[in-house]
């Protein structure tokens, strides 16, 4: 029987803390601020930017959400960015990712202030953290790091393995576990063997994006398994990567699916906010 990593409880906690800084902040004349910048209609972007507009008018952080045709050209969309690059009322610059296909994804992060980027998607901010320097850092590994922190799970020694090598979560996973001194491996949808390599792990990360695609049989009994999946099945019912009711009792932790890394993510997303803020107000 794993013991279940609560997600969604550990980033209530967080936010608690997080609407304290603010609290300060504001009581210093500086109101942290968040503009989320929506193109087109993609029906799980709606719900996601929902979601973050909720959390930051809970824990008081100015936030506004700007919504653009599917239409808009990639120039109108840059000089959009440049706006609130310019605009001292905001602290956090976010535009909700995919973005239409005639608008080339990598110029728009480009054009984000690196110390705006909230999400750790600019070049600059995830080459940092290649460095072993990082400022800003992609919101769900580095969520992920949290709730070891919080589990007292420590990677230090141990064999790590990340399943999905995208830039939003698979590579920075990887590195933010190496940095706690994890020894990782990699994988991915051409990795041959994947069960067998994801059975050695102690910390098993699973961000493919396929619904239970990971079974008991990738997973070394008391293991942690973190559970990045966000899919839904023939019903609708919003499952993860992991064969959830298989995994769970030979686990030693494991996230669940939701209220597992996704609460994380977002509360992430508010933390560097904030933390843009503070460093405005200190003159950085």
């Amino acid at each position: 029987m794993a013991e279940l990593i609560n997600g969604k409880e550990l980033a209530e906690k967080m936010q608690a803390e997080i609407a304290e800084k603010i609290q300060k902040l504001k009581d210093n004349g500086i109101h942290p601020g968040l503009v989320v910048l929506l193109v087109g209609e993609n029906p799980a972007s709606q719900i996601y930017v929902r979601n973050k507009e909720r959390v930051a008018k809970e824990i008081g952080i100015h936030s506004l959400v700007e919504r653009y045709p599917e239409t808009i050209s990639e120039d109108e969309l840059l000089a959009e960015i440049e706006k609130y690059n310019q605009d001292p009322s905001f602290h956090g610059i976010l535009v909700q990712l995919p973005l239409p296909k005639h608008i080339d994804e990598e110029k728009i992060l480009l054009a984000i202030r690196p110390e705006k980027d909230v999400d750790g998607f600019h070049p600059m901010n995830l080459g940092r953290l290649l460095a072993g320097k990082p400022d800003k850092i992609p919101c769900t590994p580095y969520g992920i790091m949290k709730m070891f922190e919080a589990y007292s799970i420590d990677p230090a020694g141990k064999r790590a393995v990340v399943i999905g090598r995208s830039n939003i979560v698979g590579k920075p996973m990887a590195q933010l576990l190496l940095m706690a001194d994890a020894t990782v491996t990699v994988t991915h949808s051409k990795t041959e063997n994947l069960a067998e390599l994801a059975q050695e792990a102690d910390i098993l990360v699973v961000a493919i994006g396929r619904g239970h695609f990971v079974t008991k049989e990738f997973v070394k009994p008391g293991a942690v398994v973190i559970d990045v999946g966000m899919n839904r099945d023939a019903n609708g019912k919003l499952i993860g990567d992991v064969k959830f009711d298989e995994v769970e009792p030979i686990a030693g932790w494991i996230t669940p699916v939701p209220k597992g890394v996704g609460p994380m993510t977002i509360t992430m997303l508010m933390y560097q906010t904030v933390k843009s803020a503070e460093a405005f107000g200190a003159g950085e």
